[in-house]
């Protein structure tokens, strides 16, 4: 009895040592909100003035990354990898919701355009 409560311990506290954040952006127009994805706290919000809105994330940790301009637009999104392999992607940003693949460490998103440019 006294193993299995160890072996069930351990495993516990295995599982949570590896366990993934996640973040998520929420991108309408040229506001950016940022917040906390399970307990819905918005950490700030600003305007994306710049051409590129970017977002460093921990190795391991997921972005949920919320496209929602009220009318069908089209955003340019760079990820970069721990490699340094660069992928550039037009995602389309009409109430969409992506999730930033594993192992990315930086992602990028444009301000909306018309046009896949």
């Amino acid at each position: 009895m006294k193993k299995l409560m160890l072996c069930s311990i351990l495993s516990v506290l295995s599982i949570n040592a590896y366990s993934q954040d996640t973040s998520c952006t929420y991108f309408v127009g040229e506001r950016v909100i940022e917040f906390n994805y399970y307990t819905d706290t918005i950490l700030y919000e600003v305007e994306q003035e710049e051409k590129f809105y970017e977002i460093e994330l921990t190795y391991g940790n997921v972005l949920c990354l919320d496209l929602s301009d009220g009318k069908k637009r089209f955003r340019k999104v760079v990820t970069e990898y721990f490699d340094g392999d660069v992928i550039e992607q037009f995602l389309d940003s009409k109430d969409n919701v992506y999730f930033s693949p594993r192992g990315s460490i930086k992602i990028s998103v444009g301000k909306p355009s018309l046009f896949k440019i």
